[in-house]
C-alpha cells in the first residue's frame, strides 16, 4: 500500500483518478469543499473512491466546525468557532462533546470515517488568526480535557479522530499555508506547555504533524521533515499512532512535492497527505512516498481496526441540549 492520502480534484471521481488509485493503492483519501455538493453526491463519491481501491479505505475530512468545515449548510450543521463555543457554553466540555458527536453524525451518514480533529494546540495571544479561534483553550488542562472529549465523541459516532498538529502549533505567529513558522522557545518551555497536551493524548490512534520549526531542537527544518522532531514525537511525547503529514501543498515546506514527500517519509512520518487534487503532483508524490513500511502498516491496521458503528443516541435531543448550553 502506498504511503499516501490523496484529495480528489472534483465532486466526481475522474477516469484518471479511478485508474491511478487502483494502481497506486493509497492508504486513503481526504475531501475538501471542492468535492462536496450535497449528501447524495457525497455518498456516491465516498463509495466510488472505495470501489476504486477495492477496500474500505479511510476517507478523511477537516470538519472542525466554525471556520474550518468542508460540509456546510443548508445540508449540514454549522457551529461556532471552537474557542468561542468553549468560552460561551455554560458547560463547555459537555457542549464540546455534543458538538463533536453531531459532527460525527454528519460524517458517518455520507461515508466519511476519519475527521482531522481534535486540535491539541494551545491558543496564545500571538497565535495566527488562521488557527487561534479553532483551538479549545489557553492552558494545558483545558486543552487536554476538550481534546479528549472531542476524540471520544467521534469514536462514539463511528468516526476516527486525528490528533493535530503534533507537536504543537499554538506559538505560530504566521500561517503555515503561506509561510514557515519558527518558534524560539526553549525545550523546557516546549515540554511544559506546547508538547504537554500531545503527551497526555499520545494514545490516540492517528495524528498529524505540524509544519513548524522549533529552533531549540532542529533549527534547519519543520517538524514534518525533521528526524530530530519526529524522534521527539515518538520518544519524548510517546505518540506511537499513525503519523501523517499536514498537507504537502502548504508553502511552509520547501522543494518540489516529491522532495517534500520523500523528506517526510525519511524523517519518520508514516504517510504523506497531498490535498490539492493535481493529477501530475499526485503521481510524483506516490512515487516519492513509496510503499508503507511494516511499522507504518501495522499502525494503520491498528488505527483502522478501531472503526466501529456509531452508538445509538437521540440526535434531536443532543441538538436541543447544545442550543440550551449556548443560550
Amino acid at each position: 500500500m502506498n504511503a499516501s492520502i490523496f484529495g480528489p480534484e472534483v465532486p466526481k471521481i475522474t477516469a484518471f483518478e479511478r485508474d491511478f488509485f487502483r494502481e497506486v493503492q493509497p492508504l486513503g483519501f481526504i475531501l475538501f469543499a471542492r468535492n462536496i455538493e450535497n449528501p447524495e453526491q457525497l455518498r456516491r463519491l465516498t463509495c466510488d473512491l472505495r470501489d476504486a481501491v477495492g477496500r474500505e479505505a479511510p476517507i478523511l475530512i477537516d470538519q472542525e466546525g466554525g471556520r474550518v468545515q468542508r460540509m456546510r449548510s443548508p445540508y449540514w450543521r454549522e457551529f461556532l468557532p471552537a474557542l468561542d463555543q468553549m468560552e460561551r457554553a455554560s458547560d463547555p466540555l459537555r457542549a464540546h462533546w455534543i458538538r463533536n458527536r453531531l459532527i460525527a453524525d454528519d460524517l458517518h451518514r455520507v461515508g466519511i470515517d476519519v475527521n482531522c480533529a481534535p486540535l491539541a494546540d494551545i491558543a496564545e495571544d500571538s497565535t495566527h488568526p488562521f488557527l487561534q479561534n479553532r483551538l479549545y483553550g489557553r492552558d494545558v488542562e483545558t486543552v487536554v480535557a476538550a481534546a479528549r472529549v472531542c476524540a471520544d465523541a467521534h469514536i462514539h459516532g463511528g468516526v476516527l479522530p486525528v490528533l493535530k498538529h503534533i507537536p504543537g502549533h499554538g506559538r505560530a505567529a504566521v500561517d503555515s499555508h503561506l509561510n514557515l513558522p519558527t518558534v524560539t522557545a526553549t525545550q523546557e518551555e516546549l515540554n511544559a506547555k506546547d508538547f504537554a497536551p500531545f503527551k497526555a493524548l499520545n494514545d490516540l490512534p492517528m495524528g498529524m504533524s505540524a509544519h513548524i520549526v522549533f529552533t531549540a531542537i532542529d533549527p534547519n527544518g519543520p517538524a514534518t521533515t525533521s528526524p530530530a522532531m519526529i524522534k521527539v514525537i515518538r520518544n519524548d511525547i510517546g505518540f506511537d499512532g499513525l503519523l501523517m503529514t499536514d498537507d504537502l501543498s502548504m508553502e511552509a515546506l520547501s522543494g518540489t512535492v516529491a522532495d517534500r514527500a520523500s523528506a517526510s517519509i525519511a524523517a519518520g512520518c508514516d504517510v504523506v497527505l497531498h490535498c490539492n487534487g493535481d493529477a501530475a503532483e499526485m503521481q510524483l508524490v506516490a512515487a516519492a512516498a513509496g510503499n508503507m513500511t511494516k511499522a507504518a502498516q501495522k499502525r494503520a491496521d491498528f488505527a483502522l481496526s478501531l472503526r466501529k458503528p456509531p452508538e445509538i443516541v437521540d440526535i434531536a435531543a443532543l441538538e436541543a441540549e447544545l442550543e440550551a448550553l449556548l443560550a
